[in-house]
């Protein structure tokens, strides 16, 4: 490798690890709230907690690494043109097209990375998350339940054991007021009661043993009385640790390409859902492949940024077009799922148009030639022009 690619890398690979760490903490921040819920209210340990930040990650990084790459590329770029090197390089005769490779380079490793998270670790850390906040609901259920105290931890349930066994969590002497209806509320007496978890459904259950219901209408004019010898509650687990168990089968998020397609092949194409998954088999490769989309619309972008605020406005500059892409995905999405454009064109449309972008001002910058839109004398005439308008409707 020449000194040249070398130092290209250098000078993407610093602000890329930069700009990485600063948009994945951002999107974490947004977790922050919940977490510090579970762990100061809910009762749930610092390890769990760092786990549970371990398994938001990979989602994340599916963003965030082909926003920092194109980021970074501006930066990178804009520095060394404004630094007047790549007029020295180009007085050298060192052309665009030499330096492109090792950005490519760059971007094709962020393809391979972001490609890695979006079919493997993706799905596996959004499942494993559910699986673990479901891990520590059922685990909080039991712990949270005490000897001869009243606990109201569960929504619409009033819970009281005389007395529980430490060795399988059994309850004798149970009272039960269930509020969960207001048209009749009931009281539950029972002689024993334990609890059941199930993995699949994630549900956690109050099954209760040999006791009888009590309730009273509204109107206070009806009484029923029922003798049961098996009757089971669903317990409603706290919302910051029920969000597990909102989903009982896997999102389209949380499934890998190979079931995506199973999913598609058991799918009419009419249905809502057949939509839903082509979309999502195609946005893992759609996003992998932005990487490459970026990496092109950047060097262009890049090398006309002579500003001496490098960093500010390639920083700016890439977010305004990362909005601009995501905004047309989302609107690609929405006409997707209401049927209204079909799943492989609306999952690939913002990438090719961005991409066909990219390749017109890569070409027309390599040949040196100047970007009508993009020239100072357009913008001049632009704002001479939005000028003389204003001045018209004054008038």
């Amino acid at each position: 490798m020449k000194i040249i690619d070398r130092y290209l890398i250098k000078e993407i690979l610093q602000p890329f690890g930069i700009v990485l760490f600063v948009m994945t903490f951002v999107l974490l921040m947004g977790k922050i709230l919940q977490l510090m819920d579970l762990m100061i209210n809910k009762g749930v340990g610092l390890i769990a907690i760092v786990q549970l930040i371990l398994f938001l990650l990979p989602s994340f990084f599916v963003f965030t690494i082909p926003i920092a790459l194109l980021i970074s590329i501006l930066i990178a770029l804009g520095r060394i043109s404004s630094d007047s090197e790549f007029t020295v390089l180009k007085a050298s005769g060192v052309s665009l097209y030499r330096l492109t490779p090792p950005i490519l380079l760059i971007a094709f490793a962020a393809l391979l990375l972001t490609a890695f998270s979006t079919f493997f670790l993706a799905p596996y850390s959004n499942m494993a998350t559910k699986t673990l906040l479901y891990s520590v609901a059922r685990s909080k259920a039991g712990i949270g339940i005490k000897e001869k105290v009243f606990i109201a931890d569960f929504k619409g349930i009033l819970l009281y054991a005389d007395t529980i066994s430490d060795r399988d969590f059994s309850m004798e002497g149970v009272l039960v007021s269930d509020q969960r209806t207001d048209e009749e509320p009931a009281t539950i007496i029972a002689k024993q009661a334990f609890l059941i978890s199930d993995p699949k459904s994630m549900n956690v259950t109050l099954r209760l043993e040999n006791g009888s219901t009590y309730s009273v209408s509204k109107d206070k004019k009806n009484f029923r009385k029922m003798d049961f010898q098996y009757y089971d509650i669903n317990l409603d687990v706290p919302s910051a640790l029920s969000e597990a168990r909102k989903e009982r089968s896997k999102s389209t998020k949380e499934m890998t390409p190979r079931e995506l397609i199973l999913n598609i092949k058991n799918s009419r194409q009419a249905d809502k859902n057949y939509r839903e998954y082509v979309l999502e088999l195609n946005k893992k490769f759609t996003i992998p492949f932005s990487c490459l989309m970026f990496g092109i619309l950047a060097i262009p972008l890049g090398i006309k940024n002579r500003h001496r605020s490098v960093k500010a406005r390639g920083f700016t500059l890439g977010l305004m077009t990362v909005l601009l892409y995501y905004l047309l995905q989302l609107g690609c999405d929405a006409l997707v799922t209401t049927g209204k454009l079909p799943p492989l064109l609306g999952s690939w449309m913002p990438t090719l148009l961005f991409c066909m972008t990219g390749l017109s001002l890569y070409l027309t910058a390599a040949a040196e030639r100047q970007i009508k839109w993009m020239s100072p004398s357009a913008l001049h005439k632009f704002l001479n022009r939005n000028k003389v308008r204003r001045s018209q409707k004054h008038s």
